[in-house]
């Protein structure tokens, strides 16, 4: 049976970010190299790897057998519903606006709540600011449609992490400058981790967290998600 559960193919499952990306037409990106390191390494060879906005990829990774997701915030909502392999890094969030707005001035961030600000749909950013009142907010399915949304003014600002706001800069050719941090959203600080679903077979979870543990000890880890 365990010989039957490895043999079973992986989805590995992601949303387009500064950490995995559609590049010459595959997925690329820092942490899509340690996942394929990883899941090379353990032996697991048989994989398919796929990009979704994020509510789609973390339905997919609910209900399915066999699928990683990555990376994925873990939370104490969502611990019990996966099986967690490792953390790539600590993810900062940071409240953005178009430099050009000096119209906008935020104290502190309940003053946020009287402007449209962008999120992406069920990810930890809109779950945290929905449970603290806010209601003026305008759900994107990626995180890029979002920043799209501040550059057409239908949004004030977007909650991002500074690596994902310089690469969608970078994409959009568009000076990093252009944009402005309001306020480090240290609520929102993440630790950033790849996990199973819980249909995966705990042997194959545990040959995937052995070798993210090796990725780790020979300083792998750090190489592959080092900002170029």
């Amino acid at each position: 049976m365990a010989s039957q559960a490895l043999a079973q193919p992986i989805e590995a499952v992601t949303e387009e970010s500064s950490y995995s990306y559609m590049e010459d037409g595959k997925v690329a990106g820092p942490a899509t190299s340690v996942v394929t390191t990883v899941l090379e390494r353990a032996g697991l060879s048989e994989y398919h790897l796929a990009m979704y906005p994020w509510a789609r990829a973390y339905d997919i990774a609910l209900g399915e057998p066999n699928v990683l997701i990555f990376p994925i915030i873990r939370t104490p909502e969502r611990e019990a519903h996966f099986k967690w392999v490792g953390e790539f890094e600590e993810i900062q969030t940071v409240l953005y606006k178009l430099r050009e707005r000096s119209d906008l001035v935020i104290a502190q961030l309940a003053d946020a709540q009287e402007h449209n600000l962008g999120v992406v749909r069920d990810d930890v950013r809109h779950q945290y600011l929905r449970s603290n009142g806010f209601t003026r907010l305008v759900i994107s399915a990626t995180p890029m449609d979002n920043l799209r949304k501040l550059l057409a003014g239908q949004v004030d600002m977007v909650p991002l992490s500074p690596r994902d706001a310089r690469r969608f800069c970078e994409e959009l050719a568009m000076p990093f400058e252009n944009l402005e941090a309001v306020m480090p959203l240290s609520q929102i600080t993440a630790h950033a981790y790849l996990a199973f679903s819980l249909g995966t077979s705990d042997e194959l979870v545990r040959r995937a967290v052995e070798a993210f543990r090796q990725l780790q000890r020979d300083g792998e880890l750090k190489r592959l998600m080092a900002p170029r």
